[in-house]
């Protein structure tokens, strides 16, 4: 059963940055449902504290060392996190809106079930995080390392992820609605069930990706590298794979009613039941090497 996306709204105790680090310096580590609104936290280290359920909103903690923190469930909306550690970090189900997590480490964390809209994970390291069911619409991933990252049932339209790596990681039944996912590695991902509907595509690495049964309508995929990748029962119509790479792909019934193939290499390819209907396919190398005139 899915994680539902909560958030304690009723604070119990406020506390400033300076108690906080006081208590924290005498070996106190339970700062369950604190008010720590606006508190300047950086370069704090906090590691193993647990703040889980309180309310570190438009709290600036660049830098900081939050290491196996608790925040699950906290309140960290607009909250400055540019730069920490929050290696091993429980956020699940934290609210993460327009937070900023710039070059963050975020490596094996738990963001499950999240709410992440509009936050900037620009170059943040979230390699093998759990990113399952979280919201993260608008967000800002660009160059950001998601390497054998959950990001299954995520929702990531709109979102932006220009040179992401996303080399295993599993996007199973995620949502990428116009996600800009120019040039990312998705080298060996797993993509089944996914909806990249009017996606950036542009020049991204598919190779050696599995994705049956995946929604790429009208998606762009010019110059994609999409070699020896399992893509059947797959819908891509009106897609742009203009000079793309289909060398040796599986693309056995999939839908491709009104595609634009310019250029594009299909050499043994499997294309048993692939719909062409009104393809564009001119220069276009066909499974058997010959060039479509």
């Amino acid at each position: 059963m899915p994680l539902m996306h909560i958030y304690l709204g009723n604070q119990n105790t406020i506390m400033d940055a300076d108690e906080l680090l006081r208590r924290y310096a005498v070996g106190e580590r339970d700062f369950r449902r604190v008010n720590l609104r606006n508190a300047s936290l950086i370069g704090a280290d906090l590691t193993h504290a647990n703040l889980r359920g309180s309310d570190l909103s438009q709290s600036n903690l660049t830098g900081a060392s939050l290491k196996l923190v608790n925040f699950r469930e906290a309140n960290l909306t607009q909250t400055t996190l540019r730069g920490t550690d929050l290696v091993e970090a429980n956020l699940i189900s934290s609210n993460l809106t327009q937070a900023n997590l710039s070059e963050a480490n975020l490596s094996n964390a738990s963001l499950r079930a999240s709410t992440l809209n509009g936050a900037n994970l620009s170059r943040a390291n979230l390699s093998e995080a759990i990113l399952s069911e979280a919201i993260m619409r608008e967000a800002n991933l660009n160059q950001a390392k998601l390497i054998d990252a959950s990001l299954s049932r995520t929702n990531l339209s709109y979102a932006t992820l220009i040179s992401a790596n996303l080399e295993k990681a599993n996007l199973t039944n995620a949502i990428l609605l116009e996600t800009n996912l120019k040039q990312a590695n998705l080298n060996k991902a797993l993509l089944h069930g996914a909806n990249f509907t009017q996606a950036d595509l542009t020049e991204v690495d598919l190779s050696q990706a599995r994705l049956n049964g995946v929604n790429l309508t009208r998606a762009i995929l010019v110059g994609a590298k999409l070699r020896g990748v399992s893509i059947c029962w797959t819908t891509l119509r009106g897609a742009n794979l203009s000079k793309a790479n289909l060398y040796r792909a599986k693309l056995c019934w999939s839908n491709l009613t009104e595609a634009i193939l310019l250029e594009t290499v299909l050499l043994d390819a499997n294309m048993d039941q692939v719909n062409l209907r009104g393809a564009t396919l001119t220069g276009a190398i066909l499974p058997d090497g010959s060039s479509y005139e």
